[in-house]
């Protein structure tokens, strides 16, 4: 069964939010070996460039990664979907024997060049721009709809 890890950079500072993030991932170890997590926020000072935040936060990140790991960096400039599309791409995965399928939000700054190079695919979930806080319940909820489309649930209509 191949493993489904969902990565991001800090904790989930905005409450609200948690409810359904943690409803989404309870839902989603159903359908695969399902990994959320919640990788250190990087705090350099108010001096720190974008720059070194990002490099930071790349160490962070190479830590949690195996060499054959499928990165998907959740990316404005990525690859756009529609929830059939999206099913469509997790089938693929599925289907080609891919044993570790990782989906990755990072932080404030984006990604360093060295993640961007490491990646195997970027998505974006919309043209428009949504907090990183947000993108985390969305991309739940996403994934999660993929899932049921796969299955040929009821959940998307």
């Amino acid at each position: 069964m191949m493993k489904v890890r969902f990565l991001v950079i800090g904790k989930t500072t905005d409450k609200y939010l948690l409810p359904g993030i943690e409803d989404y991932n309870k839902r989603l170890t159903r359908y695969s070996n399902y990994e959320y997590k919640e990788l250190p926020g990087v705090r350099l000072g108010r001096s720190a460039t974008a720059d070194e935040t990002k490099r930071k936060e790349e160490e962070v990140i190479f830590a949690k990664l195996e060499k054959s790991d499928f990165l998907v960096l959740m990316d404005e400039r990525g690859e756009g979907f529609s929830s059939r599309g999206f099913g469509d791409f997790l089938k693929k995965h599925q289907m080609s024997g891919t044993k570790r399928l990782v989906f990755l939000i990072g932080g404030a700054y984006g990604f360093s060049d060295n993640i961007y190079a490491r990646a195997n695919s970027k998505i974006a979930l919309s043209q428009m721009t949504f907090t990183h806080q947000m993108v985390r319940l969305i991309f739940a909820e996403q994934l999660y709809r993929a899932f049921t489309i796969t299955k040929g649930e009821k959940y998307h209509h």
